[in-house]
């Protein structure tokens, strides 16, 4: 099994590597935004962690989502993204409140075969699978050396 990062694309990401330290500068903001982000005033509160890993046969994507209701997940495979979607309901004072949270993901469509995906949501945590197709799976090829 492989563990994948998922790193939503920034325009600081998209500009090519000038030094070898600019992944660790990237690496650093994306600390200081996580652990002061509430500090900032700026804290999204749309968004979730979602962790990618995948195996020979499989990628799976895992979100956290304490809280949500099974009947308030959404999740769609649209044009090469997996979407997530998902409404918190709260209740304060006698009013109900909700807010939706989402994430997207990158999913290259020809690696994935798109009729054999399937989700389960346990506990809080929401776990997706993309089965890969047998084109997209690591083969083993034998080298003779003459």
């Amino acid at each position: 099994m492989r563990i994948v990062r998922y790193n939503h694309p920034s325009s600081r990401s998209l500009a090519p590597m000038r030094s070898p330290w600019s992944g660790l500068e990237t690496e650093m903001d994306r600390l200081f935004e996580a652990s002061l982000g509430e500090f900032s005033g700026a804290l999204n509160v749309s968004r979730f962690p979602v962790d990618l890993y995948e195996d020979k046969d499989n990628t799976y994507v895992r979100a956290e989502l304490p809280g949500i209701d099974r009947s308030d997940l959404n999740v769609e495979l649209v044009d090469g993204y997996l979407n997530i979607r998902a409404t918190r309901k709260t209740r304060e004072d006698g009013r109900e409140e909700a807010f939706a949270l989402s994430r997207s993901v990158s999913v290259p469509d020809a690696e994935v075969q798109t009729d054999k995906i399937s989700a389960t949501y346990e506990n809080g945590i929401l776990t997706v699978t993309l089965p890969k197709r047998e084109e997209a799976k690591p083969r083993k090829v034998s080298v003779s050396v003459s």
